[in-house]
């Protein structure tokens, strides 16, 4: 078993430090233990108290926590290597570039992309999903892909970030957007795909997991039907790279596009991988330095793949960053991470839903599984002021409509609350956490 001292070194080019490997050691010798465990003293925001009571962060639907060994890697980075890449001739650009594109080949192994594969740092989800959306309803050297007449499918689970991209690139190009709406239990169905499917659907976007009501939808069966019926595939793995990790390899998926901040590593970090010849079709998003093989006062030609794609100067420490935390993932073990949220949640849900006037949105985890976040609404109280009482009692929730107010709309629901797990969390929080409800609604009705 590779140690994550190891694994981070050929991120970074450096030495990991003493916690990489206790890192190692603890997990060599305790293998089937409590996950959080020691793993906690990596996360030090986490030791904390808030409002005078330890912080039970859960919130990581929205950002994770980075441990220490991903920020050592950085912080290696930045103290020995930082400069720009690419044509410098000089030393720590030549290092800079080398860590720059080890951190590519560590993310497409992480997420099993292979030789007809290519991956383009973004600064997140969001930057990826507008790249393929501009990317495919903008003439370039030719026509856009979209035309007046065609079709774009959208779930609607939907975050905004992969929504309204659809919805301006629909009215750029003439296209029809349709929305494939989810049951009132907030589920996706495949005859009801099968339906709006036609011979002019071009593009099917999708989440690997709501990330409003914790849904985690059967991407697989879904994206299958749409490429079939000659669709491009869009999957917005944000919520899933934590711990399910989709394999991209093994998916009818186009392009799939994912965040740093939501599996333990930088913000303004992610990237959009891609079957080649898709990500040739994008018209770039950004023109400038890097991206072009030649320049003249008249005119332009850009570079081949990835660097088409990644025009300015890239944030080299957050992609060293990224793979970092890909590492630590892998390290720690993806599949004892899903386990481990999953259990938080149905714990959390099945709490939840206990407490009287609690409805809890996708209580039961589906048939394509679970996620690691569990969303609720309390009947006569506003979600705000639940969560304002949880932070009173150093428990960081999040409340809203959660960057997917059509969702909640559809649902009849308003703004929830949302509980969202990490590998660092316990049971004894998700106590803490329906402790905490229970009180707020006896005090707020």
């Amino acid at each position: 078993m590779a140690d994550l001292h190891g694994l981070q070194r050929a991120v970074a080019g450096v030495h990991a430090g003493k916690l990489a490997g206790d890192l190692a050691g603890y997990l060599e010798s305790d293998p089937a233990g409590d996950l959080p465990g020691h793993l906690r003293g990596l996360f030090p925001v986490l030791a904390q108290h808030v409002n005078g009571a330890p912080l039970a962060y859960l919130d990581n639907a929205a950002t994770t926590q980075t441990p220490l060994p991903v920020l050592d890697a950085m912080r290696d980075f930045e103290l020995h290597e930082r400069a720009n890449i690419h044509r410098g001739v000089h030393t720590l650009s030549q290092r800079a570039t080398n860590a720059f594109d080890r951190a590519r080949e560590v993310l497409k192994r992480f997420v099993g992309a292979g030789p007809a594969h290519e991956l383009v740092f973004t600064s997140g989800t969001t930057d990826a999903l507008n790249q393929v959306a501009h990317g495919l309803s903008t003439a370039g050297a030719g026509p856009a892909l979209l035309r007046p007449g065609d079709q774009i499918v959208v779930s609607g689970l939907e975050h905004h970030a992969n929504l309204v991209p659809w919805q301006q690139a629909a009215r750029r190009c003439g296209a029809t957007l349709r929305i494939l709406l989810p049951d009132a239990q907030g589920r996706l169905h495949a005859e009801d795909l099968k339906r709006l499917l036609t011979p002019r659907t071009r593009i099917f976007a999708l989440t690997a997991c709501a990330n409003a009501t914790g849904e985690r939808p059967p991407y697989e069966t879904l994206l299958a039907l749409a490429a079939s019926a000659g669709a491009l595939t869009v999957l917005d793995a944000a919520q899933a790279m934590g711990h399910e990790v989709p394999d991209f390899g093994a998916l009818a998926c186009d392009f799939m596009a994912f965040s740093g901040h939501k599996m333990y590593g930088p913000m303004g970090t992610g990237a959009l991988v891609g079957r080649r010849a898709a990500l040739e079709r994008l018209v770039p998003l950004r023109y400038g330095g890097d991206m072009v093989a030649w320049v003249t006062y008249a005119d332009a030609s850009f570079a081949d793949l990835p660097a088409r794609l990644e025009g300015g100067t890239p944030n080299v420490a957050g992609a060293v960053g990224l793979a970092a935390a890909a590492a630590f993932i892998d390290r720690v073990g993806r599949s004892r991470i899903d386990v481990h949220v999953r259990a938080l949640r149905a714990h959390a849900a099945s709490g939840l839903a206990a407490i009287d006037g609690v409805t809890v949105l996708s209580p039961a985890t589906g048939s394509a599984g679970a996620s690691a976040i569990v969303s609720f609404v309390a009947e006569g109280v506003h979600p705000h002021d639940i969560g304002t009482l949880l932070d009173e009692q150093g428990i960081a929730v999040r409340t809203g409509h959660h960057c997917a107010q059509p969702l909640t709309d559809h649902l009849g629901l308003g703004p929830t609350t949302r509980a969202s797990f990490a590998l660092y969390n316990t049971h004894d929080e998700v106590e803490r956490l329906l402790a905490g409800v229970a009180r707020a609604t006896k005090v707020l009705r």
